[in-house]
């Protein structure tokens, strides 16, 4: 299309005739609001600004209880989903540092847990009395959830409604 036939066809819309693609060959022009064009290319800007991910800490120690561990390991899940990396500390107090096998399982065990959303970016090594081990989120495709929210969320809300309260009895 001509240049003056899109300006016309632009101005009889009440709308601006906006430069998208200069390079092309010819140029590609876009008939649009140009308030509302600079807004959507601000926002897109934002978005790819944003995308820097921040460092979480999730702590560990040797003898964690099961329901301690795994309420981590969703969290853990949760700030990956988010793409965030995440640091793993295991730390040991005093006479632990006898068992350094024992914290070593654990951490093979959350690195093997959280393998479906995280790749390792640093392995576990000991620094003083703590093992340190550094994870980053896989691409938002291949991610893969193994300790999903929402089966214990609703479990909890489901036992809660079956409960009688003392409040409620009298």
């Amino acid at each position: 299309m001509k240049l003056q036939d899109a300006l016309r066809r632009a101005q009889s819309q009440g709308l601006d005739l906006v430069e998208v693609a200069p390079n092309a060959n010819p140029p590609v022009c876009r008939i649009v609001d140009f308030g509302k064009y600079r807004y959507e290319v601000a926002k897109q800007e934002k978005d790819k600004r944003q995308s820097t991910s921040k460092l979480k800490e999730l702590k560990f120690r040797v003898n964690c209880a099961e329901h301690d561990y795994m309420t981590k390991i969703r969290r853990g899940e949760q700030f990956l989903d988010k793409g965030n990396k995440l640091k793993i500390q295991l730390q040991f107090r005093g006479r632990e540092m006898a068992h350094k096998d024992l914290g070593e399982a654990v951490m093979r065990r959350v690195k093997e847990d959280l393998s479906g959303m995280a790749v390792v970016e640093m392995e576990a090594k000991q620094v003083g009395k703590s093992i340190n081990m550094t994870l980053s989120p896989l691409p938002a495709n291949k991610r893969k959830r193994r300790f999903s929210l929402a089966e214990h969320d609703t479990e909890d809300i489901e036992d809660d409604s079956n409960e009688v309260h003392e409040d409620d009895a009298e």
